[in-house]
């Protein structure tokens, strides 16, 4: 070990706590004929998804771009220029056949996409529905408990922490069963710093369905803020074994072991999340930089760094990444 010491980014981590909660697409054109698209993944009765699923997009030209619905399924990619592409819905392979359909975009319109998944035919007694989210399928949720979620989940995206707590607390009290409900809750704590009462949520919301992907990320983020970084690493490893596409997923995973000083681990997953993330997880990058330096790779460290500061120049600790890139240069 050398004499660098790993940096703790609170700043930066606080900044990638919504990755589970809504994930759409970023503008990948400049000023020409644009358009959107936005959509929602449903089950085959109709009913909204309790998991975040990967949507892959390709344009004409074959660049294809992979984003994450919401908590309830729903997506978006913003400013595509106008022509044909294909969407396609990736959720439990074990359990659904892949969605697809094509979709014309037209100038300075929203096109509205509902892709509805099929069950795949069970191949045996261990088959499909072994696997099951139990969240998914819940059919009993009251009426009035999904009201309350659902103006929870405008509250949140407006932003309104404090209110969007207040309706979710009244949809657990309506129905104690409703997991995406405490997951969500779970989150809005975090988000409102109050890390005890998040985690008793998430830990609910596991319980209730132990298959749920984003309570596991969820709970793994905040045991890292709470610098449990042992059980953190547990968390998060098994979130991995329920949907290892999550780029957050990886991130978190790769910080918890290196805060374990298992370093292999780490870089292993820390590589992950900007593989398949790219720059919307170059935090990755920066906690590479410390694995290097770690290791005494000072090379590697300062390609790290510098190709972080490239992808997010204006991040919260670029000054202090500078400092150790001028450092790095002088040796």
């Amino acid at each position: 070990m050398s004499r660098w010491k790993f940096l703790v980014a609170g700043l930066a981590l606080a900044a990638l706590a919504h990755f589970v909660m809504a994930q759409s697409g970023t503008p990948i054109v400049g000023r020409e004929l644009v358009g959107n698209i936005r959509g929602h993944i449903l089950l085959p009765n109709g009913a909204p998804l309790s998991q975040a699923v990967r949507i892959a997009l390709t344009p004409p030209s074959g660049n294809t771009q992979v984003i994450y619905t919401d908590n309830q399924g729903q997506f978006d990619f913003k400013r595509l220029r106008i022509g044909i592409y294909q969407i396609e819905a990736d959720a439990d392979a074990q359990r659904f056949e892949i969605a697809a359909q094509s979709v014309e975009v037209f100038k300075d319109a929203t096109v509205i996409v509902d892709l509805t998944l099929k069950e795949k035919e069970a191949t045996g007694p261990t088959g499909a529905h072994a696997t099951v989210s139990t969240g998914e399928l819940d059919q009993n949720i009251p009426k009035d408990a999904r009201r309350e979620f659902d103006r929870a989940t405008k509250a949140a995206a407006d932003k309104k922490t404090d209110e969007a707590i207040t309706h979710l607390r009244k949809a657990v009290a309506l129905y104690p069963d409703f997991m995406m409900a405490h997951n969500d809750l779970g989150a809005q704590l975090l988000e409102a710093g109050r890390l005890a009462d998040a985690a008793a949520e998430l830990r609910t919301a596991i319980k209730l369905d132990p298959k749920a992907f984003n309570p596991q990320l969820n709970l793994g983020l905040v045991l890292l803020k709470q610098e449990q970084f042992t059980e953190a690493a547990r968390v998060l490893d098994a979130a991995i074994s329920l949907d290892a596409q999550p780029p957050a997923a990886h991130l978190y995973a790769g910080i918890a072991h290196m805060m374990l000083k298992e370093l292999d681990r780490a870089e292993k997953e820390l590589r992950t999340a900007h593989d398949s993330g790219g720059a919307e997880y170059a935090l990755a990058l920066f906690h590479l930089g410390q694995i290097y330096l770690g290791k005494g790779d000072r090379l590697l460290a300062l390609q790290s760094f510098e190709t972080y500061l490239h992808e997010v120049p204006d991040a919260t600790n670029a000054a202090q990444v500078r400092q150790l890139i001028g450092r790095l240069r002088e040796q």
